[in-house]
């Protein structure tokens, strides 16, 4: 996969703290552009938030119709077949984003990796496997893919990472027992989760959003 093209929005002068955050499936980049000036606060730093665009695939789960997706999807169901492949192309490009910002002077502990739905899916399993230690990671209304491999494929270097989780207790989309059940496995195998369950669909909420800049705030 070649490198993802990405919206970049910088918050101030010289970015010292940079935010991956991906969209959802069938979104783009553009998706969480306009929430940025709601989750800074006085006293940040400058930041750099990088939105990257998902390739465009046929989406099984849609008719093969072709949209913007992390990888392909065939149901949203634990007992589903799961495109690895797919799964393991993507966050190898979003590690060369990673690696893209440490060239640019930022280190990996400066970075968190975000993402809503399936991009939160792929925040996780990036996080969970990366070989360098994250700054914290933000993961919406979504659930740990490839979880059957999770025990063999998994790294101990986020295992102190801050993991801000979030489910909307009425999602329609990304079942929230699936989002819990996830939580759940990270949990009980050490990884350090802030969980929060809102009364939502699959979106987010008010409250979400500001529980969101606390957890930025003090990552950064």
């Amino acid at each position: 996969m070649s490198t993802l093209e990405s919206v970049i929005v910088e918050t101030g002068t010289k970015p010292s703290f940079t935010i991956i955050w991906m969209h959802g499936l069938g979104a783009d980049g553009h998706d969480f552009e306009p929430l940025v000036p709601e989750l800074i606060e006085a006293g940040m730093p400058s930041l750099r938030f990088v939105f990257p665009h998902a390739p465009v695939r046929p989406v099984t789960l849609n008719n093969g119709y072709r949209m913007r997706a992390w990888y392909d999807l065939l149901a949203i169901d634990r007992r589903a077949a799961e495109d690895a492949e797919g799964i393991h192309a993507s966050a190898g490009a979003i590690g060369e984003l990673i690696k893209r910002e440490n060239t640019s002077g930022i280190p990996t502990s400066r970075i968190a990796i975000a993402g809503f739905s399936q991009g939160g899916a792929m925040a996780l399993h990036v996080a969970t496997r990366a070989p360098e230690k994250l700054a914290g990671v933000i993961a919406l209304s979504c659930y740990l893919p490839l979880a059957r491999q999770f025990a063999t494929e998994r790294s101990s270097a986020n295992l102190t990472t801050p993991m801000f989780i979030a489910h909307g207790m009425q999602d329609p989309v990304v079942p929230f027992q699936l989002g819990d059940d996830s939580r759940r496995v990270l949990e009980g195998t050490g990884f350090k989760v802030e969980w929060h369950a809102y009364a939502m669909p699959h979106s987010l909420c008010e409250q979400e959003v500001a529980d969101i800049r606390t957890f930025l705030k003090r990552i950064v």
